[in-house]
């Protein structure tokens, strides 16, 4: 994929995972993309360690991984967040 398709990839996924994320943090799309991707990224490793697949395009093994990537993602830092908080 090219930065552009990682860029929007990025914003879906990122907006996925605002939607089924358990946690209500507020964010910009900006913050949105740089979840998703990092999601994707974080989905991909955990899918290829655990053979379920990676991250590779528009499909919708890649969404699903990215997505609990993502999601897995805003739950640490929510974790991390709210341990300092306290």
């Amino acid at each position: 994929m090219g930065i552009l398709s990682w860029i929007l990839f990025g914003l879906i996924v990122g907006a996925l995972a605002r939607v089924f994320s358990p946690t209500k943090d507020v964010g910009g799309i900006i913050a949105t993309t740089v979840i998703g991707i990092v999601g994707a990224v974080v989905g991909g490793f955990i899918g290829t360690q655990l053979g379920i697949g990676a991250v590779t395009g528009f499909d919708l093994v890649s969404l699903v991984l990215a997505t609990v990537g993502a999601v897995l993602l805003l739950l640490l830092f929510h974790f991390i967040k709210g341990s300092r908080d306290g």
